[in-house]
Order: C-alpha cells, then structure tokens, then sequence
C-alpha cells in the first residue's frame, strides 16, 4: 500500500460486524478530533443497510451542529470466488459525507 492509499483509507469507515455504534463513533470521530472534511462509509452484501444506518445517524444524531450532509452514493457490485470456488457477484455501497 501506498503512502497515498493509506492517506486515502484514514478517512474510510469500513462496516462489517463489529457492534454498530463503533462505526458510528469512527465516523462522528474523523469530522470532530480528526478535522476531516469528508468520510466515506463503505460496505458490501448484507452490510449495505447498515452503513446506510451508520451514516444517518452519525449525521442527524452525533453531527447534526457540524453541517455534515451526503455528497455522494456509489453503488456497485463486485465479484469472487466464495469457499466452494464459485463466482458470486456482490453489491457495495459506499456513502460520501461531507461539510456542507
């Protein structure tokens, strides 16, 4: 990885299973302590109704004096082999949030 990549991945909140306020302080944390100006929520399959959930939250609830509003929302899907070598395609989000 790159210096440039990791600059880009400080600002990435990946979701998977951990427990849903984690991401949410993760987000609410790069706006307030790391003064960024944008974070993206990224998620795949399952996971896309929670980083939907995580972003709204993390804006209306923890961000709502900050002005933060969503820039942007790309959906696509991704493919990989799963455990018995069959290809599956995956759908992914990823959930743009920026300072208005």
């Amino acid at each position: 990885m790159t210096e440039e990549q990791k600059k880009e991945d400080e600002n990435v909140v990946f979701i998977g299973n951990k427990p849903f306020m984690n991401y949410v302080t993760s987000a609410v944390i790069q706006f307030t302590t790391k003064k960024k100006d944008e974070v993206v929520i990224k998620a795949r399959g399952k996971f896309i109704n929670r980083a939907v959930d995580v972003a709204e939250v993390a804006r209306k609830r923890f961000l709502e004096d900050q002005n933060i509003g969503i820039k942007d929302i790309k959906i696509d899907s991704e493919e990989f082999e799963n455990k018995e070598g069959k290809k599956v395609n995956v759908s992914t989000i990823e959930i743009t949030l920026s300072k208005k």
